[in-house]
């Protein structure tokens, strides 16, 4: 059974969870340019996001299966670092985290879930489609003269 857990000081296996992200991440690694974010991460810079942001994890037992970090923004709930443990994908875990993120953003009462994903990896545009995000922007990291990422958009209800 899985469940979630709010990352507060308390948590005390950063290091656990930046192999989780790095795992769950690696995939990208030679398909997109430039190289994903989570490669500069590490086990004190997650517990910082974690301060300064909202994040859970998905626990089975001891067992670390995926994390969702999310920033509220004016008009929406940004999600980043959604990471699911490549043994535990398509459990429905990140599925579960989605949830979560709305219902937080409702709570919050923002009305839209926003997430970024890199251009390459049109498997993961189809799978956010698929739960109901749609593309609102292409976006070009600072140094790069073609689309690097693009921006995608759920609303929630209130």
């Amino acid at each position: 059974m899985t469940n979630i857990l709010r990352l507060d000081p308390g948590f005390s296996r950063w290091d656990d969870l930046l192999t989780l992200i790095l795992s769950s991440f690696a995939y990208m690694n030679d398909r997109i340019d430039p190289p994903s974010s989570a490669l500069a991460l590490t086990a004190a810079s997650l517990a910082a996001k974690a301060e300064a942001e909202i994040a859970y994890a998905a626990m089975d037992g001891d067992m670390l299966l995926g994390c969702i970090f999310l920033r509220p923004e004016t008009d929406c709930l940004y999600v980043g670092k959604l990471a699911i443990a490549p043994e535990a994908q398509g459990r429905g875990i990140g599925r579960q985290l989605l949830t979560l993120a709305e219902e937080t953003a409702s709570a919050l009462g923002l009305p839209a879930l926003r997430l970024e994903t890199r251009i390459e990896l049109i498997e993961n545009h189809a799978v956010f489609g698929r739960w109901g995000f749609e593309k609102t922007a292409e976006n070009t990291h600072p140094g790069f003269a073609r689309t690097t990422s693009i921006e995608m958009r759920k609303p929630v209800a209130s």
